[in-house]
């Protein structure tokens, strides 16, 4: 008998069956949704306590729940330059971009508001992926940018006479996510999706302590609220949409998946009168109608 037949073969690995495809089809709406209902969620919650310190508890919370679900999971982590690559997304996706978000909307600006500030997401990503990422872009895309972005426009017109810093605030946010979202694309397409995302917010939470322990009085007003608001924005939009956002990344080109973000203030404001009662000029509805249609176009192949 010789020794290679003393050898045992590897076991096969059962390998997970890929989701169907109408699963598949609804990511991004699901994605819309969920991702809209937390500019809710933080108008409650920043009215509970102040907004640097529920970006904190959302960011160590989310954190600690992905680290536990990566670890049980057996995600690999990421390590060495790579590690580095993924820290400098979640600061930017996460703490530049909540943290601007939140501040300005506990200083007044409505959620909706900074959702339709949000709709250039698209528009950046076009510009920062054609550069950085050779993505190209058809002329119908382009005419969807101009046309949801026109819509934006019009739309957050009527806001102009919020606070100017908070309005400011909001474009900071955006450009935390925009530069975020390419960044991620070009140096960590192959990170696992539930590890990356637990660095992300692990590395956020002590920077925004530092933050709401300097600027803030983190001081709780309304427990039940915090709590309410605090549980939703850490489940559905902290977990939910970002493992969700993260895997559409790795499916389609950064472009594509950010021109979602122009359906994200017309479900902003439909939430937005369901829950808390705010209602739409004809302006902010003609608006919001110019960005649908920008995303269709945008959105074709």
């Amino acid at each position: 008998m010789q020794r290679d037949d003393l050898k045992t073969a590897p076991a096969e690995q059962p390998t997970a069956a890929p989701p169907p495809p109408w699963a598949t089809a609804a990511v991004p709406a699901v994605f819309v949704v969920l991702w809209s209902s937390a500019f809710i969620a933080a108008v409650l919650g920043t009215d509970a306590a102040p907004p640097l310190l529920l970006t904190f508890a959302r960011f160590a919370i989310a954190g600690v729940l992905l680290a536990v679900i990566a670890g049980v999971s057996g995600s690999p982590w990421p390590r060495g330059r790579l590690l580095l690559h993924v820290v400098v997304v979640g600061l930017l996706m996460q703490a530049v971009q909540f943290g601007a978000f939140y501040t300005a909307i506990g200083a007044g600006l409505p959620g909706g508001v900074v959702a339709l500030i949000q709709g250039f997401n698209p528009v950046l990503i076009a510009l920062l992926a054609g550069m950085f990422l050779g993505e190209k872009i058809t002329g119908r895309q382009w005419l969807g940018f101009v046309i949801g972005g026109a819509g934006v426009l019009l739309a957050v017109g009527g806001a102009l006479h919020f606070s100017v810093s908070a309005i400011v605030l909001s474009f900071i946010g955006l450009l935390g996510l925009s530069v975020g979202t390419v960044y991620q694309k070009r140096f960590t397409p192959g990170a696992d999706v539930r590890s990356s995302t637990a660095v992300h917010f692990l590395a956020s939470a002590p920077v925004m302590g530092i933050l709401t322990l300097t600027l803030e009085d983190p001081e709780v007003t309304d427990w039940g609220a915090f709590g309410g608001s605090l549980a939703w924005i850490v489940l559905i939009n902290s977990v939910g949409t970002f493992l969700l956002l993260n895997f559409m990344l790795k499916k389609q080109a950064a472009n594509r998946v950010g021109t979602l973000f122009f359906l994200t203030p017309a479900v902003t404001a439909l939430l937005a009168w369901l829950i808390i009662g705010q209602t739409l000029n004809l302006s902010a509805i003609f608006g919001l109608v110019l960005g649908g249609v920008g995303v269709l176009l945008a959105a074709r192949k």
